[in-house]
Formats: structure tokens, sequence, C-alpha cells
């Protein structure tokens, strides 16, 4: 390329393109150097002027998918978070096993009554040094963010079932927390609130080093929707049905079954999500 390309962002906004990115990308889903090379020889033979990056990320994955399946399931790892909705109870059923992986013990869809009022808490997890109560604000659009009118409700919420939990246990010895996960972003009001006020967030890149994607890498914790043979209605069922991690599927062979899910095509289904728990 002799002259700078700018590729479009999903909102919209021009930036220039930048291969050691797209190369960091294709490394951190574990390929080989051939497979990088490849998909990157791929991606700046058909690249042009104004091309979106999702156009980018269509072209490279393709490439993994053929030579790498958990390759390629892990550099889509974004869009298959995205795809557990449209209703948001998946994507909060993900967030308590993600806590789980850290030590936590959770719960889902808890109805609580704190000081004031009743309220219904998406995860309430907990370990020796601290209850959490986490708020899941699920978006079916990647450019929709939590603004900081969401953070501040959300945080009302927290302080109300915080009196109540102190009240009930006063000799508890651990520290309530207010916590909000979404699927896509924060506003920098939303963040800035969020830091002054105590209240964590984790998006899908924040906080850096301890953001959603990094829980995701450390734990091997993937989605179902990340599998690449499964179709999907069939990942839908899956999700409806609870199933809404990689390394579940090994215990929900007979639901395959049930799906009318041929036994060569199962074999591979439970090969691929095998490599992506990190099941090797």
């Amino acid at each position: 390329m002799d002259e700078p390309i700018y590729v479009t962002k999903g909102n919209g906004d021009r930036v220039l393109f930048e291969e050691d990115k797209l190369r960091k990308a294709l490394k951190n889903s574990g390929a080989g150097t051939l497979e990088i090379e490849k998909a990157l020889a791929v991606v700046k033979n058909n690249i042009y002027q104004g091309i979106s990056t999702h156009k980018i990320y269509q072209t490279a994955y393709r490439i993994l998918k053929k030579s790498s399946r958990h390759s390629a399931g892990r550099y889509r790892l974004k869009k298959a978070i995205m795809e557990l909705g449209p209703s948001g109870y998946p994507f909060e059923k993900f967030v308590g096993r993600l806590m789980e992986s850290q030590g936590y013990q959770s719960t889902v869809n808890v109805i609580a009554h704190g000081k004031c009022v009743q309220h219904e808490l998406d995860v309430v997890a907990r370990n020796n040094q601290e209850q959490v109560m986490v708020e899941c604000k699920f978006h079916s659009d990647s450019k929709r963010r939590c603004d900081v009118k969401v953070v501040l409700y959300i945080h009302s919420r927290f302080q109300d079932m915080s009196a109540a939990w102190k009240k009930a246990q006063p000799d508890a010895g651990i520290q309530y927390v207010g916590m909000v996960a979404t699927n896509t972003r924060f506003s920098d009001d939303a963040m800035q609130y969020a830091k002054c006020s105590g209240l964590r967030l984790v998006s899908w890149d924040y906080p850096n080093g301890n953001s959603l994607k990094d829980w995701i890498d450390k734990s091997g914790f993937h989605p179902v929707t990340s599998l690449s043979y499964l179709k999907k209605a069939e990942k839908q069922t899956l999700l409806e049905k609870g199933v809404v991690l990689c390394r579940d599927i090994k215990d929900n062979q007979p639901l395959l079954k049930e799906l009318g899910i041929p036994g060569s095509r199962i074999k591979n289904i439970l090969s691929e999500a095998n490599q992506l728990s990190g099941k090797l």
C-alpha cells in the first residue's frame, strides 16, 4: 500500500488502518504465524479507501475459519457476545458464570428487598471478602453506550440494597460492591461518575486488563455463540435451555441430538468447544 488507508468504524469514524493492530488481534485468537500472514495478505490485497472495519473482520474471519476453527471462534468473540440476545438474559447468565470463574458464588435473577423498595437483581456474587450486585446492560446495537443516567440509576439501587444487606448482617465482615456490566461501552461521564462513586464498571474493553474480553481470555469461558459448527437457530435454542458456555456442551449432548444434529457434526461441535475452552 503506497498511500495511507483509512477505514470506517462501526460508529462512522474514519481512522488509519493499522496492520499491527490486526496482527495482534489475529495473534490473540491463537492463530499460528502462517495463518496470520495469510489472513493479512488477503486483507491487504482487498483493502481500499473507506472500507469498513466489519468488512476487514469478515475477510480475516473467513480465512481463519478455513484453517483453524477454534482460532476463528476466538477472533469472533466480540460478535459472539453480541449474539447473547435479544432478551439479555443469556448475557446475565454468562456474566454470572464469569464471576464464578473468579472464585465467586453467583445467583442470577434475584428478587431482594432493599431498605426502601424491592429490586430484581441480575447477578449477586459473593466470596469471602465481598458481595457484589451486578447489573447487566445488554445492547443489540454495538454503537449504543451506557450513559451516566444508567450508572446513576444503578448506583442508587445499589445504595438501597447495600443498606439492607448491612442492616441484615451487621457483623458479616465483608464489603458490599456495586457493578455494571455491558457488552458494549460506557460514555466518558459514566466512567467518570463510577470512578468517583466507587461503582465498578466492566465493558467489552474496559477497564484495561480487567475487561469482559480479559475475563474470557483468562477463564476460557467462551460463549456457545462462538461455535462455528452450530447454526444460529441451534445456538438460540441452547441459550434458551440455559447452556451458555462452550465447556457445558459436553454435558448436554442429548440436547444436541434432540435438535436433530447428526453425529458427525456433534463430534465437530464437541471438538471445537473443547479447543475454545482450553481443553485440548
